[in-house]
């Protein structure tokens, strides 16, 4: 993804009416360059229907540790009209193997019990680290 323009505002909009800010932080941390998903490994995907922009979903470093090795699923959402279509396993499925390629645990922070279930069944586990709510040992890289 080159651009996070105008396509963007629906996504930001519908979070932010659900309570979540990560769209409007993915937005602002594109534009400002903070965060392009330019280092070693990382990678920002967008899944579109219909010329829509309906989901997000990025791989970084995990800027929360210093080991090595270690990568952090970050701002992923699915607009609610694409929910429970496979949409989000889809993305988080491939953000795990492109993962794989460079990291050996993938770590994630989510706040609600609904998005907790949904990567425990792609084979997360709840930890109680302070900088993160789930954890995937994908093995050696």
């Amino acid at each position: 993804m080159k651009a996070l323009g105008d396509e963007m505002a629906p996504l930001v909009i519908e979070a932010e009416s659900e309570g979540h800010r990560s769209m409007r932080r993915l937005r602002d941390e594109w534009s400002s360059g903070a965060n392009r998903f330019q280092g070693a490994g990382e990678f920002l995907l967008a899944a579109y229907a219909g010329g829509k922009l309906i989901a997000v979903g990025g791989l970084n470093i995990d800027p929360y540790s210093s080991a090595l090795g270690i990568g952090r699923i970050r701002h992923v959402y699915v607009c609610s009209q694409a929910r429970r279509r496979g949409v989000g396993t889809m993305l988080v499925k491939h953000i795990i193997v492109g993962a794989g390629r460079r990291f050996s645990t993938l770590r994630l922070r989510t706040t609600t019990a609904e998005a907790a279930a949904f990567y425990e069944r792609l084979g997360f586990h709840g930890c109680n680290e302070e900088a993160a709510t789930h954890i995937l040992e994908l093995g050696a890289t």
